[in-house]
């Protein structure tokens, strides 16, 4: 594990705590440091239950929801055609449910991860229209397929995009395209899941139905937020935005209630009680075993499951997925091994860039390893499957570098590519990866120069350890829901005295500690993969820690979850 250096956020000048009224000091401290530095904006961040930005304020909405009615209304094909990720699926799950309630003729497509790889396929499009389809709606994608619906058009097709995803040099010539991030596009909220571009123009077509044509569907929005907080939350949009978190807070109650078929099946397999899902849940568990079936075998297995109609069909797919997510699991951790031994053999563990490629890699899992490497070698990384005349890839990166306005660089030498700043993807023809490489290696040479590429524990707090308590916990709940750029905050107490460790789980690779507090009962922590400070067992340590309640047979106990240790220094 490599060290951290650890960064304390500066304290919130004294005059301005005050006017944080009826907040506790370290909730304040915690808006404070995520930026909502007036009382104002962290009263709005906090309370502000819904968002009511309507739908025909996106561009391109207005264009997208009349074609979509003529279809329904002349009895056109229609063909959702959605990603294999979480949030591709749930996309195509909801804008599927939505277009069955208002009566279309319409059925989902996501296309194979091996056969087709990510986005529009000139190849699948023609055998839609073969097959009488008229209009096609991508969900999750389809933003920079320039060429593709070029191709789409000519084979007789209607597309409508519906993206997220960051935009290219040139939008492409759809129907309508629907994507915040349009420059002359002025909804107030850009960074939208793809599920979340998905629910506003299902929202814009139950609105019209409803108020135009006075036809009561039987299906109201709420009734597809379960399936916005999934694809958000396992997406990795960020969470400090008011709409995301209103749409996610909204969904939560949804899954909690558990209603569709599927959603229940899904936590039934992940061990988790409808009633008790939070956006951990999705994140650790929902996530996971529904991106599991795209990585490994076909995303219409996720689809279906989602889209099952009672218990009886949903749970043998459920245990599917169950199955699947383990296997992927096994096969993350050996091709990681496999590579960072590699690294090794050849000196490699310090170059700018990780750039990994293999025949045998598996092309669902290489985003997953990806991922893991960033975190071992906190260096950017490109895991790429070879093909036979083309590979694809997956990258991860790191704050300091922009993996693809890297790869826009490149365009040159792609075939297709696009993500985020963090994480993204590619396609390139075989003879062009020496040439790739090579490229990718100096502008990450020329960026990162200079810079000291150690990962940082941002930590939000210094908190006594004597001031640790229930009602700190439920204090901090009010952020929920947690996750990208709203985590769970990072707490911090100094000179801390253990009077237990011991190791737990497989290689002892946990650690387990009681730490004493002078007059009341000692706190138990738990330390995922810290288990080597076992063998240094110092007198006294600062701890970081997100602070939670372990409930454990019946019984509730405050926690430190460990997020880092080191010796208390004199």
């Amino acid at each position: 594990m490599l060290p951290k250096q650890w960064f304390v956020a500066p304290s919130v000048p004294p005059e301005l705590l005050r006017q944080y009224k009826q907040i506790h000091p370290v909730l304040a401290q915690v808006l404070y440091n995520r930026g909502f530095t007036t009382p104002d904006a962290a009263y709005r961040f906090l309370y502000v239950k819904t968002t009511d930005t309507p739908p025909f304020k996106l561009k391109g909405m207005n264009k997208a929801v009349a074609r979509i009615r003529q279809a329904i209304k002349a009895g056109e094909a229609i063909v959702v055609y959605g990603d294999f990720d979480a949030d591709g699926v749930t996309s195509t799950a909801l804008m599927v449910q939505v277009l069955k309630a208002l009566n279309a003729d319409v059925r989902p497509y996501i296309p194979h991860r091996v056969d087709e790889g990510y986005g529009l396929n000139s190849e699948a499009l023609y055998t839609l229209a073969r097959e009488g389809a008229k209009l096609v709606i991508t969900v999750d994608c389809g933003i920079r397929s320039i060429n593709e619906i070029e191709e789409g058009k000519v084979a007789g097709l209607d597309i409508i995009v519906t993206d997220h995803h960051s935009i290219g040099p040139e939008l492409p010539d759809a129907y309508a395209v629907v994507n915040p991030k349009q420059s002359d596009c002025h909804y107030p909220e850009e960074m939208l899941a793809g599920v979340g571009v998905a629910y506003k123009l299902a929202e814009a077509l139950l609105k019209v139905s409803r108020e135009m044509d006075r036809i009561e569907t039987g299906l109201a929005p709420s009734d597809i937020l379960d399936l916005v907080a999934i694809g958000t939350v396992a997406d990795l949009v960020p969470l400090n935005h008011i709409e995301n978190r209103s749409l996610v807070r909204r969904g939560l109650v949804a899954l909690n209630r558990a209603q569709r078929p599927g959603v229940r099946a899904l936590l039934e397999v992940a061990d988790i009680q409808p009633g008790q899902v939070t956006a951990a849940s999705i994140g650790f568990g929902l996530g996971p075993r529904i991106n599991a079936a795209g990585r490994l075998e076909s995303a219409m297995l996720a689809y279906d499951l989602l889209s099952a109609p009672d218990m009886e069909t949903a749970l043998p797919l459920a245990h599917e997925m169950q199955a699947l997510n383990a296997r992927r699991q096994d096969i993350t951790r050996e091709m990681q091994a496999a590579i960072e031994a590699q690294l090794i053999d050849e000196e490699q563990d310090d170059v700018p860039l990780i750039f990994a490629a293999g025949e045998d890699y598996l092309p669902g899992v290489v985003g997953l390893v990806a991922g893991r490497l960033v975190e071992a070698f906190y260096r950017p990384a490109i895991v790429m499957e070879l093909g036979e005349h083309e590979s694809r890839a997956s990258c991860r990166s790191i704050p300091q570098f922009d993996i693809t306005n890297a790869l826009d660089q490149c365009a040159d030498l792609l075939v297709r590519h696009g993500g985020h700043a963090q994480a993204a993807g590619f396609t390139v023809r075989n003879e062009n990866i020496d040439a790739l490489r090579e490229r990718l290696m100096d502008i990450a040479r020329r960026t990162l120069d200079g810079q000291e590429l150690v990962p940082t524990l941002n930590i939000d707090a210094e908190v006594d350890v004597h001031d640790l308590s229930e009602h700190l916990v439920d204090e901090i709940k009010q952020l929920e829901p947690t996750g990208f750029h709203n985590s769970a905050p990072v707490l911090m107490s100094r000179h801390l005295r253990v009077v237990e460790w011991r190791t737990v789980g497989e290689d002892n690779r946990h650690l387990k500690l009681k730490i004493s507090r002078a007059g009341q009962p000692p706190i138990d922590a738990i330390g995922f993969g810290l288990g080597e400070w076992a063998s240094v067992r110092p007198d006294y340590i600062d701890a970081a820690y997100y602070l939670e309640m372990n409930e454990w047979n019946g019984h509730r106990n405050l926690q430190l979850n460990l997020q880092d240790i080191r010796r208390t220094m004199a």
